[in-house]
């Protein structure tokens, strides 16, 4: 019987994460929320990195939360719809918080996100300005399906593509990073786990719609509020 409710749930699931991203996409596109709309606030500042083919809009729901919560929360337009290099991404950041000063800093990263935060802390000039990050559905060991995927910008996410690897050899600030990610995730099937790093694994599916999963709401909270 397993044998055929296993990969019904995974349809389920798969369905439920695309109908997810639609909605969101949508509201990315229509939404007017501004830049500097969620800058005010006493807490620990918050630096929003999304996905490919997302803008931070993607994300208005942690954006909103943590701004609720009496965090500043900077967002990017700049990386726009996030499909540039990794490393270019990372520049963007690191200058960015350079410019506007931010220090005790926590990322919070969707999928690609992921990838750039830990290049910031890894290799930017302004690493030190971060005091942690929550990445969630990250592929820290890339997905063995960007290889048949159209365009350089998915088949970078390839487990042999150089900053993919160069980053799989640089552990040094894994501690500082929680990874969240879902139980099935059809764009990473072999999961986001991190050697180092505080790993919640979600008894769920899904690459997008687990953004909005309460337990991955809950590890930002506890991450912008206290730490990694």
């Amino acid at each position: 019987m397993a044998r055929f409710t296993r990969p019904l749930r995974a349809l389920a699931w798969w369905i439920a994460d695309y109908a997810y991203a639609v909605r969101w996409q949508a509201v990315a596109i229509l939404g007017r929320s501004g830049s500097r709309d969620f800058l005010s606030g006493s807490g620990s500042p918050v630096v929003v990195l999304p996905g490919v083919y997302e803008s931070w809009r993607f994300m208005l729901p942690l954006v909103r939360e943590l701004h609720g919560r009496g965090h500043p929360v900077h967002v990017l337009d700049p990386l726009r719809d996030n499909r540039m290099p990794v490393a270019e991404g990372s520049a963007l950041v690191d200058n960015y918080l350079a410019s506007a000063g931010l220090s005790e800093v926590v990322l919070v990263a969707h999928s690609k996100g992921g990838l750039i935060g830990k290049h910031v802390m890894t290799f930017g000039q302004q690493a030190d300005r971060v005091r942690a990050m929550v990445a969630i559905a990250a592929p820290f060991g890339g997905s063995r399906y960007a290889r048949y995927l159209p365009g350089r910008t998915l088949r970078a996410f390839s487990p042999v593509d150089p900053t993919i690897a160069l980053l799989a050899e640089a552990p040094r600030v894994n501690a500082s990073i929680v990874s969240v990610y879902a139980a099935f995730d059809p764009h990473i099937p072999g999961g986001s786990e991190l050697v180092g790093a505080r790993n919640v694994r979600i008894d769920t599916g899904g690459h997008f719609r687990i953004l909005a999963h309460v337990k991955t709401v809950a590890v930002v909270r506890e991450v912008a509020d206290h730490g990694a």
